[in-house]
């Protein structure tokens, strides 16, 4: 199993990971974290703005799935009610097993599917070992505790990285 906390690409919100990007990149199946990715945690219900980006994303033929460690079942599954789409709650990151799961639900692929987060330690690291897409954006909100003020130091340099050999790659 690969081990890596290079995410393969880190922008600034959820809205920043548009169609295009989606299929440049042959992805058919988003996998997004909840809190923090796609609202924060203090958030209940998503907004007009989540709803139209995931209109989007179903339009240009992409599947979009939430994955989340979120300990309440109840929180995903309202969100995901509101937004019309399916979860797996539970899952474990960075386990593989929740990936495999959803992939298999989705009837797709590794190859053809990428998983938005915002936490290294488990979204990139479960994306990398189960050899998906890694896309990762600034936390939603922004970090809330003192741990996760920590955790997001920590994080920079990661992503600092991810960047440069981003750049680097469109130079090219």
């Amino acid at each position: 199993m690969p081990f890596s906390l290079i995410p393969d690409r880190v922008l600034d919100r959820y809205s920043d990971v548009t169609p295009q990007l989606l299929e440049s990149c042959g992805v058919k199946l988003l996998l997004c974290d909840l809190d923090y990715t796609l609202a924060p945690k203090s958030v209940p219900k998503p907004d007009g703005a989540l709803l139209a980006w995931l209109e989007n994303c179903r339009q240009s033929g992409v599947t979009v799935m939430i994955l989340s460690n979120n300990r309440s079942s109840r929180r995903v599954e309202t969100f995901c009610g509101e937004l019309g789409i399916d979860y797996v709650g539970h899952a474990g990151k960075p386990s593989v097993r929740g990936y495999r799961q959803a992939m298999d639900r989705a009837g797709i692929g590794p190859e053809r599917t990428a998983m938005l987060g915002d936490k290294l330690l488990t979204d990139v690291l479960g994306a990398r070992r189960c050899g998906v897409l890694a896309l990762m954006v600034e936390p939603l909100g922004g970090p809330v505790g003192a741990w996760n003020h920590v955790l997001h130091l920590l994080q920079r340099p990661f992503k600092a990285i991810a960047k440069r050999r981003y750049e680097k790659h469109e130079q090219i």
